[in-house]
């Protein structure tokens, strides 16, 4: 396993993060619990999680399997960096409308929030709390008091964004500054080789300020994982997001993707772990993001550290996959 820092901080952490939503979904806690001690095993010890992960009538259930697993003891927790997430409306029936300060970054919600999650973590501290979406009607002021209380009692240590654009990091991180806050550390944001919108601003902006960046969804739902060799064999995509089926009608995507998985099998190169390899040759990322369902997925994904990417290969795959360019020049002259 390969290590890096996270962002600014001293903080090390694998090149691969462990995704943990299918754990409940889709992959029950037993199953879910192999998962992670070989990610263990394999040196992984960057894990992710939300607190709404488990979805519906199971909000909270994937932060319980993974309390479940620390609760094993042998030394799980104090080797895995914990990350999980704040934003969301955690009432457990969709049918009910969020009761006020339910959801988002109120300091109200952001202290029920966490203590909610360490419990059913089962732990005392969490690593990495993560702002899971941008809250347009709470002032960074009154968030970062709120973060500064939890990490002066201990119970938070370090905090990220996720899906946030790059001026909201600015704004997050100037504020952070002004009261003398470390601030953000890292980035969760949508990246791979189909979806590069996030090289205009958001990625320069996380390296200006020192955040690590986190792809999810590297794989863009499974359509670089071989999704056409798959469809031909009469599998599915892997995922099966209403997002992939669309994409994979359109032509143009159907073109890109025969390109994609001729030149890699030519290269002879597995798709999937290719396109893990190209985001762990882009600046500033600091891991992407993989959501194993079973054991096998995990070490299909790990092989990918083992793959290098020549300049010609990663020339084409930038014919293939055109990213936006940096900004201001993506857009003006």
């Amino acid at each position: 396993m390969r290590y890096t820092q996270l962002g600014r901080t001293g903080l090390k952490v694998s090149r691969l993060v462990l995704g943990t939503m299918n754990f409940g979904p889709h992959t029950e806690e037993t199953e879910s619990h192999h998962i992670m001690d070989a990610a263990l095993d394999t040196g992984i010890n960057f894990f992710d999680t939300a607190n709404v992960y488990g979805f519906g009538e199971n909000k909270g259930r994937t932060e319980e399997i993974i309390g479940n697993w620390f609760a094993k003891g042998g030394e799980r927790r104090d080797k895995t960096v914990l990350a999980t997430k704040v934003y969301a409306n955690m009432n457990t029936r969709p049918d009910e409308e969020p009761w006020p300060n339910s959801d988002l970054l109120s300091a109200v919600n952001i202290r029920r929030s966490v203590e909610a999650s360490l419990k059913r973590l089962r732990t005392d501290h969490i690593d990495l709390y993560q702002f899971h979406h941008v809250d347009r009607n709470t002032p960074w002021d009154e968030i970062w008091q709120a973060m500064d209380v939890l990490v002066q009692q201990g119970k938070v240590l370090y905090v990220g964004s996720s899906n946030h654009a790059g001026w909201n990091i600015a704004q997050a991180n100037e504020t952070a500054a002004r009261r003398g806050s470390l601030g953000l550390v890292s980035e969760q944001c949508l990246y791979n080789l189909r979806e590069r919108r996030a090289e205009m601003e958001v990625i320069p902006a996380a390296r200006e300020y020192g955040l690590g960046v986190i792809p999810w969804s590297p794989l863009h739902g499974g359509l670089l994982g071989g999704a056409l060799r798959k469809e031909r064999e009469g599998g599915s995509v892997r995922g099966g997001s209403g997002r992939s089926a669309s994409e994979l009608a359109d032509p143009g995507v159907r073109s890109q993707l025969e390109q994609y998985e001729a030149l890699l099998s030519e290269a002879g190169l597995e798709p999937g772990e290719v396109a893990l390899a190209w985001l762990l040759t882009r600046p500033g990322v600091t891991g992407p993001i993989v959501g194993p369902r079973t054991p096998d997925q995990l070490s299909s994904a790990v092989r990918a550290l083992d793959v290098r990417l020549d300049e010609d290969l990663l020339a084409r795959l930038d014919e293939i996959f055109p990213g936006p360019g940096p900004s201001p020049e993506a857009f003006a002259w």
